[in-house]
């Protein structure tokens, strides 16, 4: 067979294209080893652990090229791996459901920084209701748990070097609570050039000139510093079998009896090794990742991994109607198996950034939810929507810190006096971005139970004792659904608000 000009052209490129490759991992490797020399031997060890994430992770970005997905092999799950939440409700509960509990791990995602709302330090310190915290109300579930089924499922809470330091400090004041508090840090990646594809740091430290050379590699990092902490090996050898993953800073993530109990009661051979909770899809959710079959595999597609072509496809919320919240349930002897074998295989977030000065520069990430198709027997669940709650902006606090939701015991509920399932759709101006700024806005948290929609808009302030409702006679008897958007510079009085859709 002889080849063709083109061919000899393409496998020139190819080994080209190969030595390239080869240079940049033999460049990173000295660049890192150059690092750790800076840093002290404790540091050192830790770091290396790091890096040999991060190199692995680099190797595999410098050989993936062009989508991760290809569409035509997109299909639907199967009906029996998507499974409706009422489906696993029905079965009820046993009567030693403590047996169940005692083998559970709560395990929050603890990384984030407050800095988008306009705080300092972890976002999971803020203030959402009655002056708790997100930290508060997630001891204060745990607590309710153990109390209630005599039980100890510990809570472990997966830092990052951003907000490990002030989130062990706030940690001494539930040393009385009845609950066991475990931390380990997120690995600690090399933000890298754009162009050069090689570190930005000059050395191991996080000050000065390195203040922005780091980054926590996203949530998927969760099994490799899991694993490398000791904390997996410790919670296994107590007896833990699952673990309960959800963002701390999603106020509907408790822990679901019901889902627990379905993981405990499958035979051995079927046993489950990963739950995916997903939920409706709205128009709110479009860029949400949804669950797909994908060569034999139930997979989390992003869309990020989209085709160009096929992204207003992936929007639809007819063709995927549901979404990923985050909230899973892992089986930790699995966690432990697909670490000692490598694997544990999940897509690459390649996250371009420009830092204050000007560079370009790329961070490599992955998502904890892209592990699915690693794990045997993995399923979805169909939750309902109060299972995702998030408070990513000042208008989500609005809504959490309204008399929308009652609290009971660290857990947020719709209150039974609002007469509509949906919440309300709430969108505050630029004004509202900073929570010191959103809280000096508000003289009281206005009283939100018939609203269905809010936009507000330039400099605006509310009074007391101001209710947001639905009023059809507000512009006439025939228009009962109409959005008001508040208009600026002017204080708001009661008079004002009695209308909004």
């Amino acid at each position: 067979m002889s080849l063709t000009v083109a061919d000899l052209a393409r496998g020139a490129m190819t080994e080209f294209q190969e030595k390239l490759r080869q240079q940049h991992e033999e460049s990173m490797h000295r660049e890192l080893e150059a690092l750790l020399a800076t840093a002290n031997k404790e540091e050192a060890e830790i770091s290396r652990k790091d890096f040999d994430g991060f190199k692995k992770l680099f190797h595999r970005f410098l050989q993936v090229k062009g989508p991760s997905v290809n569409w035509t092999k997109i299909n639907r799950p199967p009906e029996d791996l998507i499974q409706p939440y009422d489906r696993i409700k029905a079965k009820g509960l046993p009567d030693d459901i403590t047996t169940s509990l005692n083998k559970l791990v709560v395990v929050k995602l603890n990384g984030g920084l407050g800095t988008s709302m306009g705080c300092k330090g972890p976002k999971s310190l803020i203030s959402v209701r009655n002056e708790n915290t997100f930290l508060d109300l997630t001891v204060q579930q745990i607590e309710h748990l153990n109390k209630t089924f005599n039980t100890d499922v510990p809570l472990v809470l997966m830092n990052s070097f951003n907000t490990d330091e002030d989130t062990k400090k706030i940690l001494q004041k539930y040393s009385h609570h009845r609950v066991n508090i475990h931390t380990f840090n997120q690995s600690r990646y090399p933000r890298i050039n754009k162009e050069s594809l090689l570190p930005i740091a000059k050395g191991m430290g996080l000050n000065g000139a390195n203040t922005e050379a780091w980054y926590p590699p996203g949530h998927g990092d969760i099994y490799a510093s899991f694993h490398n902490s000791g904390l997996l090996d410790k919670l296994l050898a107590e007896g833990r079998e699952y673990i309960f993953v959800s963002n701390i800073d999603n106020l509907g993530a408790t822990v679901d009896l019901f889902i627990l109990h379905h993981l405990m009661s499958l035979p051995a051979d079927r046993r489950c090794e990963f739950i995916m909770e997903v939920t409706d899809k709205t128009r709110a959710d479009v860029k949400g990742g949804t669950l797909i079959q994908y060569e034999d595999h139930l997979r989390l597609l992003e869309i990020a991994q989209v085709p160009k072509a096929h992204v207003d496809e992936f929007k639809s919320v007819t063709k995927f109607k549901i979404f990923n919240t985050n909230n899973l349930w892992i089986s930790l002897p699995a966690i432990k198996r697909l670490q000692e074998k490598n694997a544990m295989d999940m897509e690459i977030i390649v996250n371009p950034k420009t830092l204050d000065g000007g560079l370009n520069v790329i961070q490599l990430e992955t998502a904890v939810g892209a592990a699915i198709k690693s794990f045997n027997n993995a399923m979805g669940v169909n939750v309902p929507r109060s299972r995702f709650l998030p408070v990513k902006t000042s208008s989500d606090l609005l809504l959490v810190m309204s008399n929308l939701y009652s609290l009971d015991a660290g857990s947020l509920t719709m209150s039974k006096k609002r007469e509509f399932l949906t919440t309300p759709h709430v969108k505050l101006g630029s004004s509202f971005t900073k929570v010191q700024e959103f809280l000096k806005r508000f003289e009281n948290i206005p009283d939100m139970l018939e609203l269905d929609h809010l936009t507000v808009s330039g400099d605006v302030t509310f009074g007391k004792n101001v209710s947001l409702k639905i009023n059809p006679n507000a512009f006439g008897p025939t228009k009962t659904n109409f959005k008001y958007c508040f208009k600026p510079f002017r204080k708001l009085k009661k008079e004002d608000l009695k209308v909004n859709n």
